[in-house]
């Protein structure tokens, strides 16, 4: 089992790696730990941890250990649940309408009371996505939504809705088989909104998600840390993922 992450970033990583290693083998000596400690060499750097700006395969990668969407794909390229535990799809292909699970929630941080990370609802896809689709973000994956019907009734100004806490509808312009793959995409991860108030900008330095490993620390072009999220939703055979 993965207690930790560390991501090494500088390309000169061999020599950091083996002082890494001297170092950890000495505070083993001093402080018995058994955790695991998982260590990839990511070349080109991650350059935001922020799902809105996770275009290049390195921010890719560290992002998709913090976040989680509505949906997933498993090892055949196939859409599987993920915080949505289930969907329908209206016989003419344009209403989406999900059921979301009720134990997920987000990383445990100082934005919310008691740093307590609170339960997942669809009102938080519903800004999630509606972040995705605002010019001012301007992030490029607004094109995953150019599928859904406009709506100037809404705070998006598209067909997203939240009928209950746990329950999510989306309406498509037109039939577009695509769609559910799409959702997959990391830009349709769900983030908190007290997080993007609290830090503003620099959310892309303190990223909060609901994935199976919480941020730690980041050392620019050195190296990044994450930790294992002890509340995860997702188990296996009984074991927390």
């Amino acid at each position: 089992m993965v207690h930790t992450v560390l991501i090494i970033m500088r390309k000169r990583w061999t020599l950091l790696s083996a002082l890494l290693i001297a170092l950890t083998g000495c505070t083993h000596k001093k402080l018995p730990d058994s955790r695991t400690v998982f260590r990839y060499n990511e070349a080109s750097g991650v350059t935001s941890l922020d799902p809105a700006y996770a275009k290049g395969q390195a921010d890719i990668w560290a992002c998709n250990q913090l976040y989680n969407g509505l949906v997933q794909m498993d090892d055949n390229l196939k859409v599987q649940p993920c915080i949505a535990s289930s969907w329908t799809i209206s016989d003419d292909g344009l209403t989406y309408s999900f059921t979301l699970r009720k134990d997920v929630a987000f990383h445990r941080s100082p934005v919310f009371a008691d740093s307590i990370g609170r339960n997942v609802t669809a009102s938080d896809f519903l800004y999630s996505f509606g972040r995705i689709a605002d010019a001012k973000v301007a992030s490029p994956g607004s094109w995953v939504f150019n599928a859904v019907a406009p709506d100037p009734e809404t705070p998006s100004g598209l067909s997203f809705y939240a009928p209950a806490p746990d329950s999510l509808v989306i309406v498509l312009k037109h039939p577009f088989p695509p769609f559910l793959g799409i959702l997959t995409s990391l830009y349709c991860a769900v983030v908190p909104h007290e997080a993007i108030d609290y830090y503003g900008k620099d959310f892309r330095l303190h990223p909060v998600g609901t994935g199976p490993f919480i941020f730690h620390e980041w050392y620019d072009r050195m190296n990044l840390i994450y930790w294992k999220n002890p509340d995860y939703f997702e188990f296996d055979n009984g074991t927390r993922l």
